[in-house]
């Protein structure tokens, strides 16, 4: 018989052989999917299909197997080891993903899992998209050693690598601890799950041990508390199906890449739309509380608006919204805590948000009502002098556009930190009930008129008096728009389409930066 003749035999046993090579990693799979869902949880492999569009996902190095034989490990080889790999889109545009599967090892992380993050990590890096990582893992392989630490040196060093480059998220839905944490942390934004997810440097047990603190894992790492206390995830989730439609959501303000435009959404709303409320929106009470989310929701596309960080440093309130459909960045000191002022996890939060959108052309759009920096002992101690800084470097660094609203009080050094023209923004709009100044009127005339005050008959009929004067003549924006450090006062109700009208005027913006090898911000 010629070798012509048995080609098509030995055609079919290499055919046979990928058959039944299918199988093996197909229970695998679904052994996978059982013990997930015995701990009410979803697969690597579910939650990959739940974040991608449907059908789209293509799984990279199904076949992957570790290499290690110490401690017996070759009695157990899983095809494709502790993670999925691969890629797919999210409403129709190409992302890169891995998953860790805590059914194998728990997810712990060995040399050939770390080889298959690292390459759909290059991959994304090579051809310009977001990488999404889900974490689920109980940390280093131990019977891996050292092995697997260089892992995770790599992983950081990709991570660090694709900062500022292209979008990377993480979605922590189970556990994340030790020396893992660092990669999460270096990436740009971090989702944790209530009641499931947890991330720490040393475990409860070892807290206890060490320190004596009795510690539970949700009160030591929990999504709340990372959520709300140390500020490390950007958002809690309530389930992990929440968690995955969030991801979807958040992509969508983002452009695949830091040379890329950002998404446009076909607007829906008419930008011409003026919202009579908001000229009432400020209480006439300079002292008086609001919620700055409601005129931000009365300004933007469709009243939708992305909070990020929502129960962290509530004093500043920073997310995403659109604008005729395109993505801006929103950062607003928030009056209903803390009366808006700026302390250090206010100026650390904001810092990290701004300097996010300017990596990835995300405008910015500031609405600022700051009575000044937060004073306090505990705070100067702890630096609120550098943390400060973080956020006046970070809107001074920012080359994408810059508007600013000045909607009530613009005091002080926190007046020129809030994105003010003197540190590069390109458009400054005041409200009537604007007030720029270097501090309040009571204030103000407690130190100016100190002795007047002290030698008057009625001293407070005197100080009432002289700061109606200085209101009148200070608490107001027309004194810095006389000198052209606010380019215009205009109604509330005007904000929508003046707001449009400057991000088309300022879509061609370029900026000439000196050149360096980076800046040396304050950290």
């Amino acid at each position: 018989m010629s070798k012509r003749q048995k080609a098509p035999a030995t055609y079919e046993m290499k055919l046979a052989q990928l058959q039944e090579l299918r199988e093996a990693t197909g229970r695998t799979k679904r052994e996978a999917e059982r013990k997930q869902h015995d701990r009410g949880r979803l697969s690597a492999r579910e939650r990959i299909e739940k974040l991608l569009d449907p059908g789209s996902f293509q799984e990279l190095d199904t076949f992957t197997r570790h290499r290690t034989h110490d401690f017996e490990m070759q009695r157990k080889r899983p095809w494709g080891d502790a993670v999925v790999t691969g890629h797919g889109t999210v409403d129709g545009r190409r992302v890169c993903v891995f998953s860790q599967d805590f059914s194998v090892f728990g997810g712990s992380l060995g040399e050939v899992m770390s080889e298959k993050i690292c390459k759909v990590m290059d991959l994304a890096a090579k051809i310009g998209c977001p990488i999404v990582g889900i974490d689920d893992s109980g940390g280093a392989r131990i019977q891996e050693g050292v092995v697997s630490l260089g892992g995770y040196g790599e992983v950081f060093m990709r991570n660090v690598n694709c900062s500022g480059v292209i979008p990377q998220i993480s979605l922590v839905m189970g556990p994340c601890a030790g020396g893992a944490v660092y990669s999460p942390a270096i990436t740009d934004f971090v989702f944790m799950v209530k009641g499931s997810s947890h991330m720490f440097i040393t475990g409860p047990e070892v807290i206890r041990t060490v320190t004596g603190e009795d510690v539970a894992f949700e009160e030591l790492g929990g999504a709340d508390t990372h959520g709300s206390r140390s500020g490390v995830a950007q958002f809690a989730c309530e389930d992990e199906e929440a968690c995955l439609q969030d991801a979807r959501y958040l992509l969508s303000f983002l452009p695949s890449n830091n040379l890329e435009p950002t998404p446009r959404a076909l607007p829906t709303d008419d930008p011409q739309r003026m919202e009579a409320e908001l000229d009432e929106i400020v209480p006439a009470n300079p002292n008086k509380p609001y919620d700055v989310r409601l005129p931000v929701r009365m300004i933007v596309d469709d009243g939708e608006f992305y909070e990020v960080h929502e129960d962290f440093a509530t004093n500043i309130v920073c997310g995403f919204a659109r604008l005729d459909g395109h993505a801006v960045g929103i950062v607003a000191n928030q009056p209903a805590s803390k009366a808006g002022a700026l302390d250090i996890d206010a100026s650390v939060k904001g810092a990290r948000f701004v300097r996010t959108c300017d990596a990835f052309n995300v405008p910015l759009v500031v609405f600022c009502d700051v009575p000044g920096f937060l004073p306090g002992v505990a705070q100067e101690w702890d630096g609120i002098i550098r943390h400060g800084a973080k956020l006046l470097y970070a809107f001074a660094e920012a080359t994408v556009p810059k508007i600013t609203i000045v909607t009530r009080k613009a005091y002080g050094g926190a007046y020129v930190v809030m994105a003010s023209k003197h540190i590069g923004a390109d458009l400054n709009l005041a409200w009537p009930t604007a007030e720029v100044a270097v501090m309040g009127p009571e204030g103000a005339v407690n130190i100016i008129y100190r002795r007047d005050i002290a030698g008057s008959p009625t001293p407070e009929e005197r100080r009432e008096r002289l700061m109606d004067d200085y209101r009148a003549r200070f608490a107001n924006p027309y004194s810095a728009a006389e000198r052209g450090y606010v380019d215009d006062v205009i109604v509330p109700h005007e904000t929508r389409p003046k707001l449009i009208a400057a991000l088309a005027t300022l879509q061609t913006k370029r900026v000439e930066r000196p050149k360096r090898k980076h800046g040396n911000i304050p950290l």
